[in-house]
């Protein structure tokens, strides 16, 4: 037989091309990634000052201003989307609740101190900035030299200024004025949420997942080999041996859970709570195992594409804020993933002292096995057919 006329053997060039093709996919989101509406609160408790034939004068509201301005406040394409929130205990609640990757608090007594520079007793105006380092080390690492560039830039104006204004008043300096020229605002940083050492950098859930995931396929895999093996052609038969399958994944799961956080503890990885991540590891093993096993059960080992799909595209994504995703990506392909819940969860228990509870990421795990298991059992009434590499008895 000719090898080159094989249909399948002239269509390889084109099957090549069109893997290449798909599984390059998954490396658009790393190539080149820049935020979009990265969200950073700011506040302005600045109560301004009182300025001879200016009026009340106050610098806070003016520095919220041009950040916007710079930013863009309207454009969607912005790199940083500015929030503004009342007061520093409403930002403290919201970089807890992950709704900021970082803060900047301007003080009350902001224009009163700035103001005071060009007097003989000057004190340094303060600005604070909070970097929420456990949302995301990428993001959180991005907003801080946003806001550092920022403040930064403001000294730089504001130090030009002074020295034009001591040039015209003879160039005499005290040196209480000469230290508030050298850092006119003082920069409070603060890192909260912290990721800590021995944290993978801050990508200690991420770590996590992959083996996670994979011992849920070999799971599954391995039971359904066993059970087409067992030739069953009785529904009852089978809902019984699915039932059965069912109790077994959960006590996988435990397994899975305890043993799984033992060894990252053992590597040297930090795991602030032993239990409540090792329940929610086993949480999100029978998640997982039991929606693969659902879905051998409908269609057998041909189920394995969408699984391998799941990795190779959903790996890359779960490593980077949505904000630094193209809109695609976003919308359509982080949002299905079943494994992102569980990064998020666990990114609760190390980094937010959440503690192991019905959150959202829990939630949608518990739902997501709740729902797989139905259909698994509900998959023994189904007449049978070829599934896989074994065919079952009719």
């Amino acid at each position: 037989m000719n090898l080159f006329k094989n249909k399948l053997t002239l269509l390889l060039p084109i099957i090549v091309i069109a893997v290449l093709f798909v599984f390059s996919l998954t490396s658009i989101p790393s190539i080149n990634p820049a935020p979009k509406q990265l969200p950073i609160a700011i506040v302005n408790e600045d109560e301004g000052v009182d300025i001879p034939d200016q009026g009340n004068v106050n610098m806070g509201e003016l520095i919220i201003q041009n950040a916007q301005a710079a930013a863009g406040a309207t454009d969607e394409e912005a790199p940083i989307k500015w929030v503004a929130v009342g007061s520093d205990e409403e930002v403290q609640a919201g970089l807890n609740d992950q709704l900021y990757y970082a803060a900047l608090v301007i003080s009350a007594d902001f224009s009163r101190n700035q103001a005071s520079l060009r007097s003989p007793e000057p004190t340094q105006a303060h600005i604070s900035i909070y970097v929420n380092q456990g949302m995301s080390t990428m993001a959180s690492t991005m907003a801080s030299q946003a806001l550092n560039q920022m403040v930064d830039g403001v000294n730089a104006k504001l130090q030009s200024e002074l020295i034009t204004f001591f040039d015209e008043q003879g160039g005499t300096v005290s040196t209480k004025q000469a230290a508030a020229l050298a850092a006119p605002i003082v920069k409070d940083v603060t890192n909260v949420n912290v990721t800590g050492t021995h944290s993978a950098g801050g990508n200690a859930p991420f770590a996590l997942f992959q083996p996670l995931w994979m011992a849920s396929i070999v799971g599954s895999i391995i039971f359904l080999f066993v059970k087409q093996s067992l030739k069953l052609t009785s529904p009852i038969a089978k809902l019984k041996v699915n039932a059965m399958q069912v109790i077994c994944g959960f006590v996988l799961a435990l397994i899975a859970g305890y043993s799984f956080t033992w060894f990252a503890d053992s590597w040297g990885l930090n795991i602030p709570q032993f239990n409540e991540t090792a329940l929610f590891l086993a949480i999100s093993y029978i998640a997982f195992f039991l929606m693969i096993s659902a879905v051998f059960s409908l269609i057998g080992i041909k189920g394995m594409a969408i699984f391998v799909i799941f990795l190779f595209f959903g790996g890359p994504l779960l490593n980077m804020p949505a904000e630094f995703l193209p809109s695609f990506y976003q919308d359509y392909v982080l949002t299905w993933l079943p494994m992102r819940f569980m990064v998020d969860g666990l990114r609760e228990i190390f980094f937010f002292g959440q503690g192991l509870s019905m959150n959202h990421a829990t939630t949608v795990l518990v739902w997501l096995g709740a729902v797989s298991m139905l259909v698994l059992l509900a998959s023994a009434f189904i007449p049978s057919r070829q599934r896989g590499t074994v065919s079952e008895s009719k």
